[in-house]
């Protein structure tokens, strides 16, 4: 019989931990913390979690410029954030752990075995996990029913939904709680009625981005060609070159990889190369490091002259880029 949860946690969760302030991991920390709740951010040393720092200076400029932030609400937002390299520290308190570091599951695996005997007897835990079901980490967390997944989207600040993932031995009230927490933070919690690796919206973006890459990989786009045929199908603020930027390279890179073992795909391999020595091995990590497919903090996709008809002076170009690939 599962434990009943405090009263605490059945009004949602407040003391929160985040564990990995990379991309994603760093928006939901400073989302959470703008939306009123504490937290605290884990990371591996002081090098990652001053990235962090960095990462919710940006966010500042952002809430204030795009969601109409106070100067006095980003102090208040600064206030409910910490950070910190000690891993008992980071959990001592929390409510709800969230995990979001690489899309590996033997360093999500190694992290829950080392987490396990810190946590408090009612602490729950979600995997923000892109693509990993939460039955694959259900005993390493220590807490199988109080163990359930809440996966984000980038740029949460815009696009505000949650994903809901159980596995079978997920407690009705760890569910409940960890929706009232996605509520409290603005989130539209989206219900995956169904365990499904890629929960719902990697099971479209992922086949999506992997498309894009092997386009590209094998000459038959450019970045820009790509991202403008999809913007311009779907009206869509970013095209699949530009929403990997926005991922990290490193996310697509590990999804890439692992999937390409798992599941013996030499289209995956292969773009998983590419993308280690094309960018990767650069440093063009994407919008984390300022640049990827594109330069940040203008990119181009996001100029008004991306979606324009050319001037007919560009026909020429255009027609030598039809021919290029012919000559191979």
């Amino acid at each position: 019989m599962t434990p009943s949860l405090s009263s605490s946690l059945e009004n949602g969760p407040h003391r929160l931990c985040v564990l990995g302030g990379g991309v994603l991991g760093g928006q939901i920390a400073w989302h959470s913390a703008f939306k009123g709740k504490s937290v605290i951010v884990y990371d591996i040393d002081d090098s990652a979690l001053e990235r962090c720092r960095a990462s919710h200076d940006h966010y500042a400029g952002i809430y204030q410029a795009d969601v109409g932030a106070k100067p006095e609400a980003i102090a208040a937002t600064r206030a409910r954030l910490a950070y910190t390299s000690d891993l008992a520290e980071a959990v001592a308190d929390a409510e709800l752990v969230i995990e979001a570091v690489p899309e590996d599951p033997e360093i999500k695996r190694q992290l829950y075995r080392t987490m396990a005997p810190l946590l408090g007897p009612e602490t729950l835990v979600a995997t923000n996990s892109s693509t990993l079901l939460p039955a694959d980490f259900a005993d390493d967390s220590g807490r199988p029913e109080r163990y359930c997944a809440l996966h984000f989207a980038n740029l949460v600040w815009i696009m505000n939904v949650a994903e809901v993932m159980a596995h079978p031995r997920t407690s009705r009230t760890t569910l409940d709680s960890v929706t009232r927490f996605a509520i409290d933070i603005g989130m539209i919690p989206i219900p995956v009625e169904k365990p499904r690796n890629g929960y719902l919206i990697n099971s479209w973006l992922v086949p999506l981005l992997t498309a894009s890459l092997t386009l590209l990989r094998e000459g038959v786009g450019s970045a820009e060609m790509i991202d403008r045929t999809f913007m311009k199908m779907w009206s869509s603020a970013a095209g699949p070159c530009g929403m990997m930027d926005i991922i990290g390279m490193k996310t697509c890179f590990d999804v890439s990889h692992h999937w390409g073992e798992v599941d013996d795909n030499d289209e995956m391999r292969a773009n998983a190369d590419f993308l280690h020595q094309h960018f990767l091995a650069n440093g063009k990590l994407g919008l984390p490091s300022g640049e990827g497919f594109y330069r940040y903090p203008d990119p181009a996709y996001s100029q008004s002259t991306f979606m324009a008809i050319p001037d007919h002076s560009e026909a020429g170009h255009i027609a030598a880029q039809v021919l290029k690939g012919m000559a191979g």
